[in-house]
Order: structure tokens, then sequence, then C-alpha cells
């Protein structure tokens, strides 16, 4: 099974927000890499298991413990406010992005030196708090050099 690592570039979060990626699901998940905004983007890095064969399966199943949501329809959560820990946050909110990655992309990751997939979210919504609910419109995975 192959490792496939992430990269989620959150743009611009609104300043003095705890962020941080939500590991495991459920009642029994924690949150880890916890960031609190200032004027910088954050930046949460991962991997996920890639299951499926590109002859045979119409799109690549990924898994782990930062995965959510069915096989067709894979996620992961940002967590944000007192849901990443801070317990003095007027938010309490989870910002969802979709793990829209198809064998195309993972075959050109497989091509480069240091290779990532990474997306760029925006961290504040149109009403100035965090960004929550699901990212739309979504820009999708690019690969990029992981450094």
């Amino acid at each position: 099974m192959q490792e496939l690592p992430l990269r989620i570039v959150l743009v611009n979060p609104p300043a003095g927000v705890d962020f941080g990626l939500q590991q495991g699901s459920g009642h029994t998940y924690q949150t880890i890499q916890t960031q609190r905004s200032t004027t910088h983007n954050l930046v949460f890095s991962f991997t996920v298991r890639v299951k499926g064969d590109a002859a045979t399966d119409p799109a690549p199943t990924l898994l782990g413990p930062f995965v959510q949501g069915p096989p067709s329809g894979r996620f992961v959560y940002l967590d944000i406010g007192t849901a990443a820990g801070q317990v003095d946050s007027a938010w309490s909110r989870r910002l969802k992005i979709p793990l829209t990655i198809t064998w195309p992309l993972i075959e050109q990751v497989s091509t480069h030196p240091e290779p990532m997939l990474e997306t760029q979210v925006a961290g504040t919504g149109k009403d100035g708090t965090p960004t929550c609910g699901t990212v739309k419109p979504f820009a999708g995975w690019q690969v990029v050099n992981g450094h």
C-alpha cells in the first residue's frame, strides 16, 4: 500500500484562533498539529494510505487516521476554536476538506522528486470569521515539491 504525503495550507485565517488537524473520528478523536493563527498562513502536513489499483479500480481508496467519510466521499477535518482545544474561543467549528484525489494525481506524485499533494483553502469566511463547513468552491489538490 502506497503512502501519499499531503499538505493543507490554510490561507489568511483570522488571528487568535486555534486550528488543528483531526486524527480519528466520532468521540475518540484528538486534534494534532494545533496552531494559533497570527498574520501568516497555517500549514498542516500528514500522510494517507492509498489502496487499490489504477488498472482495475475507478478511484483510489484513501485510508488512515486522518481520513473521514465513506470511500466515495473521503475528507479530512480541521478543528477550529474550542473544537481544537482552545477553551476561551468564541468559535467551535470544523472545516471539511475533500480528498478528491485521482489516479492521475497519484501517478504525477510518483514521478516527482520529493513530491506531495497540496491544497490551499481560505481560512476566513466572507463574514470575517473562521471558515467552516465543506470548502466551496474547492480548488482541488496539486502536485508540489515537498520542501
